[in-house]
């Protein structure tokens, strides 16, 4: 991984109408930064090219794509992009800036989600994947790490998403190897990614949020890691069994759960149909009652 940094701190401009407020993490070709937008007047995250990877086609090639993505899609589950510069020094994108935790991060510090917040999120994520998948897109990276906890929830991350065609002649893993489906572990010997590959992923982080830890641990590490940013790993969601759910899991949240993640991608749900099974759940949860609250009919 790249540790080439801008190294920018509060105060430091970024571009003319943008301010450095401070750095949020980053990857191997891209450093994440919470900025101010003077022209939107408003905090952004910016997703700049690292010093190193600034004459990288493939990087650069990367943002161009993430950047046509976002511009194409608007849904109220998915991250939205405002603008971009694709050359000179510092090539980066500007995306929505979202309040909220990385559902990774809530599951590691407070446990599992309970069903009147996981079944919204289920909701929310199902349709986007439909969305997605009427807009021709596939996602291929659909993990706790890309989804923020915001209200509603949202989905990030873009940069290795692929029209269907793209995804399914792909011959390189692509995707984060503890959350990507099969098809998606090696490709074409695997399968072929698609749009069930996303269905996986939003059924393995479905069972994250509802057990408190991974579906498929790594041996060298405990079930509840939620690390977005990980290395090659063995894949053994090529040939073993997800782990058990816990007993307090609802059977028919059980039931959405493990059809996700069935091996065969065809026999993975639609994400209309993931609807479909959530939605008669959700409305079947007790109401709150507000407390001293009476309403007197005269």
């Amino acid at each position: 991984m790249s540790t080439s940094s801008w190294n920018l701190e509060q105060g430091d401009p970024i571009s003319a109408r943008l301010t450095t407020v401070e750095l949020l993490g980053g990857g191997s070709a891209y450093e994440a930064y919470l900025a101010f937008d003077h022209l939107l007047y408003a905090p952004v995250v910016v997703k700049i090219v690292r010093p190193d990877q600034v004459h990288d086609a493939s990087t650069l090639a990367g943002l161009e794509r993430e950047t046509d993505m976002v511009g194409d899609l608007a849904h109220p589950a998915i991250v939205r992009g405002f603008h971009a510069v694709l050359d000179g020094q510092r090539p980066h994108l500007v995306l929505e800036n979202l309040d909220g935790p990385r559902l990774s991060s809530l599951v590691r510090r407070h446990g599992h989600l309970p069903p009147q917040q996981l079944l919204p999120l289920g909701l929310e994520l199902a349709s986007a994947l439909h969305y997605l998948r009427e807009r021709d897109v596939v996602h291929l990276d659909i993990k706790p790490a890309n989804i923020i906890m915001g209200a509603p929830p949202r989905l990030i991350d873009l940069s290795v998403a692929r029209s269907s065609a793209e995804a399914a002649a792909l011959t390189t893993v692509i995707g984060t190897d503890a959350w990507m489906a099969p098809e998606q572990c090696d490709p074409p010997t695997s399968g072929s990614p698609g749009f069930a590959s996303d269905v996986w992923g939003l059924g393995a982080s479905l069972f994250y949020a509802a057990a408190g830890y991974r579906p498929f641990p790594r041996d060298e590490e405990p079930a509840d890691s939620g690390d977005e940013d990980e290395p090659a790993v063995q894949h053994p969601q090529l040939s073993l069994p997800h782990a058990p759910l816990p007993e307090r899991v609802d059977p028919s949240l059980r039931k959405v759960i493990e059809s996700c993640l069935t091996p065969d991608p065809a026999q993975r749900p639609l994400p209309a149909e993931i609807a479909g099974m959530l939605e008669p759940m959700l409305a079947a949860l007790p109401r709150p009652r507000l407390a001293g609250f009476k309403v007197s009919m005269r």
